[in-house]
């Protein structure tokens, strides 16, 4: 696969230091270059979610690149490093990679809840952003106390919330949730797991009877989950699942008798590769999203042409192109993109460090009018970051698989960010009184800011 690995040579330096008789080694990535590491997997049980997302976010970098000639001329170069989504081997990743390129690593986005919470204070130490789309440590939303961690787009509490406020709706209102029964079905990891408190609140505040059952790691087998869940009979199941165990839940719900229109996937269980398998089991099913499927975007269109059309693809099946889980990996390279834009104008059009990137992601403003610019309209939800806030969206749609595609069914339905908000700030307190971190005075931070300008 097409990889910006290597700089473009340097013949007069190569020529002398031929003639001198020095084996001369030529740096790994230009002067020029931006530098991001992808800890990816393409094996093991996870495998569909991370060459989708790792192979979104590398073709968009090569639509930069190619139509664009870089980012204000500043070309984006990337590597692999194999993960297996395994913890241990996302943090040697971390570390083989974070001092490559001419300032070291822009980003360290480690597709894995396991793997962020592990580089979290590695990363804060090198200055180095750690980047969790739609997952991670909900409590780092605050970026007073973790100013290198930004669960951007969605953290785990505000998709628990919204897909609360969605079965409200559904109920007919908050007062139809009091008396019903929900089970939480999660994967058996941190990610699973985050979001028990918050379900536990929720219960508690609207008045619904819950119950939360363990997968464990990867979900081949849930008949006992789900022979519980028929003595249980709930109103709902919402499925906190990843990879195999999101097309076994389906599949041994129907077996035991459990509809699928009641089971209500989360943000990493609402992919092709999760219904597809599961066949005629799938068909009804709904899940949450932050952003649909499909090729019909005008930034996929151009990825097609100017990436594809030039034989330089990073997915090895063209036909996922478009897919959930791409369209993730494309967003997150949107983000990524957007940041070092944001921080040239302030820092400079060259190669910029962790930190200048950092800042980058802070002072992110994507509303409706520079996501038609992006080509992105319809793609994703408005997102604006700031010192305080390192989610800015919040929001998610639900879809509905109909055997064959996802069909959108509602409108964006948003978190309950008021209600959640001092809960992460209490998280991210204990936290910083925990580790003697200093909180942050963002108001201060932005007075010395503008005075500079």
């Amino acid at each position: 696969m097409p990889l910006l690995r290597s700089l473009p040579a340097r013949p007069r330096a190569l020529v002398a230091a031929l003639a001198l008789g020095l084996a001369t080694a030529l740096p790994a990535h230009a002067a020029g270059e931006q530098f991001v590491p992808i800890p990816i997997y393409r094996v093991g049980p996870y495998a569909a979610g991370g060459i989708g997302q790792g192979g979104g976010l590398m073709d968009y970098f090569e639509l930069v690149n190619r139509r664009d000639g870089g980012v204000n001329g500043v070309k984006i170069t990337f590597e692999e490093c194999e993960t297996q989504y395994e913890v241990e081997r996302g943090v040697e990743c971390y570390e083989r990679l974070k001092n490559k390129g001419p300032t070291g690593a822009t980003t360290f986005n480690p597709f894995s809840v396991g793997i962020a919470y592990a580089v979290i204070e590695r990363a804060t130490k090198d200055r180095i952003p750690v980047i969790t789309p739609n997952h991670g440590r909900t409590d780092s939303t605050d970026g007073r106390v973790f100013p290198y961690v930004f669960p951007v787009i969605l953290n785990p509490w505000s998709e628990t919330s919204a897909i609360v406020n969605y079965l409200a709706e559904r109920s007919g209102g908050e007062a139809g949730l009091k008396g019903r029964k929900l089970v939480v079905l999660y994967h058996g990891s941190p990610y699973g797991k985050e979001t028990i408190p918050i379900y536990e609140l929720l219960a508690k505040k609207y008045g619904f009877e819950l119950t939360q059952i363990e997968v464990p790691h990867p979900g081949n087998e849930q008949q006992s989950q789900w022979l519980q869940i028929r003595r249980i009979k709930p109103d709902w199941v919402v499925l906190r699942g990843w990879g195999v165990m999101n097309p076994v839940a389906l599949k041994t719900a129907k077996k035991t008798g459990f509809p699928a229109d009641h089971i209500i996937g989360n943000v990493w269980s609402n992919s092709e590769d999760d219904a597809q398998p599961a066949g005629d089991a799938a068909i009804g099913y709904i899940a949450a999203t932050t952003h649909p499927s499909g090729q019909q975007f005008p930034v996929i269109q151009a990825i097609r042409k100017t990436v594809y059309g030039a034989g330089a693809g990073h997915m090895d099946d063209p036909a996922r192109v478009g897919s959930t889980y791409y369209n993730m990996g494309l967003l997150d390279g949107i983000l990524h993109v957007e940041a070092i834009r944001v921080a040239q104008a302030r820092f400079g059009k060259r190669p910029l460090t962790g930190e200048e990137v950092r800042w980058g992601f802070e002072n992110i403003n994507l509303d409706d009018k520079r996501l038609a610019e992006l080509g992105a309209t319809g793609l994703m939800q408005p997102i604006k970051l700031s010192c305080a806030d390192h989610e800015g969206g919040g929001s998610v749609k639900f879809t509905q698989w109909d055997g064959k595609q996802w069909k959108v069914i509602s409108d964006w339905v948003a978190a309950d960010r008021k209600l959640l908000r001092p809960l992460i700030e209490a998280s991210s307190t204990e936290y910083a009184k925990s580790k003697g971190i200093a909180i942050r005075d963002c108001a201060k931070e932005a007075g010395a800011v503008a005075a500079a300008k």
